[in-house]
């Protein structure tokens, strides 16, 4: 298969575009570099890869590349609520317009795997799973940006949508500002954390396993197009304070402490169900006490927070 990844040298794409690679597929990345990341060095050997450098709201350059694919995976995102924050004109063109115009420009036969966020929940009633047929009530422009594609794309039916759970792990491309990689980060370096709103919960996800889903929907596109699928590790829906206590296991100097004054700008709070996926014969393997092993081992290497979106 064919595949166009944009973004691909992106936090996930650098996990996800080998792992294509070494399953035979010819990728074509499209990526601006904006962090000027090298995670795709080690593969520019293979003749499968073709990167081309630049922007995923280039329409000319999308019409060029789109004929000649099977799939597509539109990755290029400015991901995390902090980010579109600070520049919403360019989150709205590059999350919502961009991949639009990128669904328009390729025919019927040609798969797209959406990566949504389950954030898109916003906040949950307590107690209770969001499954698929929960309501979407998003509490920033970056999940309402992306509940505004996932509703294009699941009209047009030729689309599966994957509503990830918040993602953690080691990447060539690393991010130190997502939730659990920040706070396995401060417990390494700072030995604390100060916590807003320990209780608001939500779901976890290996990088690798959200790697992983995009293949799953690629050999099962026929049964799944046309829906979208919650994507996390069934047995983690947790509070901020229950992540903490899991790092504590293995850091057990880690000391953490809850603030009853400010508020956390992202404000989901939500426990998920992946049964859905999971009766298609996709569920997320690695553990949130793996991730955390990983973290705290890779943390021996990068010792300077800039690592992020913002």
């Amino acid at each position: 298969m064919r595949i166009l990844v944009t973004g691909g040298a992106g936090y996930v794409g650098s996990i996800l575009v080998p792992r294509l690679l070494e399953l035979g597929h010819e990728v074509i990345v499209l990526d601006n570099f904006l962090y000027k990341q090298a995670s795709l060095l080690d593969r520019c050997l293979n003749r499968s890869l073709t990167i081309v450098r630049g922007d995923s709201r280039n329409k000319d350059l999308l019409g060029n590349l789109v004929p000649s694919v099977d799939a597509i995976i539109p990755l290029a995102c400015l991901v995390g609520a902090p980010l579109c924050d600070r520049d919403p004109v360019s989150a709205t063109t590059v999350n919502r317009d961009a991949v639009l115009m990128l669904s328009r420009l390729r025919g019927k036969s040609q798969i797209m795997v959406f990566p949504m966020t389950n954030s898109g929940y916003g906040v949950g009633k307590s107690g209770v799973f969001c499954t698929e047929q929960s309501p979407l009530n998003p509490v920033s422009l970056y999940g309402r940006l992306k509940v505004d594609v996932e509703k294009e794309l699941l009209e047009q039916g030729n689309a599966v949508s994957l509503r990830f759970a918040t993602v953690f792990g080691a990447s060539p491309r690393m991010r130190l500002d997502l939730l659990v990689n920040d706070f396995v980060y401060r417990a390494v370096t700072d030995r604390f954390v100060v916590i807003f709103e320990g209780n608001f919960k939500r779901n976890y996800l290996h990088i690798r396993d959200a790697s992983d889903a995009f293949i799953h929907v690629l050999s099962n596109y026929d049964k799944m197009k046309g829906q979208s699928f919650n994507v996390g590790l069934s047995e983690a829906n947790l509070s901020k304070l229950d992540l903490c206590a899991e790092i504590k296991k293995q850091i057990p100097d880690f000391a953490y402490f809850e603030s009853s004054v400010g508020k956390d700008p992202d404000r989901r709070d939500y426990m998920v169900s992946n049964e859905k996926i999971e009766k298609t014969g996709f569920k997320a393997k690695v553990s949130l006490r793996e991730g955390i092993a990983e973290l705290i081992k890779a943390y021996q290497i990068i010792r300077e927070n800039n690592y992020s979106n913002v």
